[in-house]
């Protein structure tokens, strides 16, 4: 629809697609809300596929370096291909860490941060998840320079040490 109103009317658009963001004030339905309030509350975390899973993660600042370097550069109207393939003023970028992270993994440094051990409640896939995600970060990086600078290993602990404040554990 973006992509349409662009072209109609020649307004520079940009679309972006965000990769399993995690940080400070992040949604408290995504995986890494959920299974650090689990280990906190001694509770079991659900593990859909029965844990086997990638993702890529994409800690907050990362996602808002990338929303940067698309504000002050909209797409040109200049009739040439833009990322996500439109020849109007409309271009789409993904953003994340450009890696897909093992979900075992995640919660080995969930329990390091946190100092407790997950009880594992393995469960079926859910209808209409993917078990891995990736974003190719080809195009911001070539049009805006865009790299993310904050591996799980980093932003991990920064979460858990958050969410710790946050509810005063």
């Amino acid at each position: 629809m973006s992509e349409t109103y662009s072209n109609l009317y020649r307004l520079p658009s940009t679309g972006l697609r965000f990769f399993t963001v995690y940080g400070p004030w992040g949604r408290p339905d995504m995986a890494m809300w959920i299974f650090t309030h689990a280990l906190f509350a001694g509770e079991p975390l659900p593990l859909y596929n029965g844990g086997e899973m990638r993702r890529d993660f994409t800690y907050i600042d990362d996602i808002v370096a990338g929303v940067i370097a698309c504000l002050d550069r909209p797409p040109a109207d200049d009739g040439a291909s833009k990322a996500g393939g439109s020849t109007g003023p409309h271009a789409l970028y993904n953003i994340g860490n450009n890696r897909s992270e093992d979900l075992m993994r995640v919660i080995e440094l969930l329990e390091q941060a946190t100092g407790r051990k997950a009880l594992l409640d393995p469960q079926p896939m859910q209808p209409g998840d993917v078990k891995d995600t990736f974003a190719d970060i080809s195009a911001i990086e070539r049009h805006h320079g865009f790299r993310p600078a904050t591996s799980i290993d980093e932003g991990m602990p920064r979460f858990v040490h958050w969410y710790r404040d946050y509810h005063r554990l």
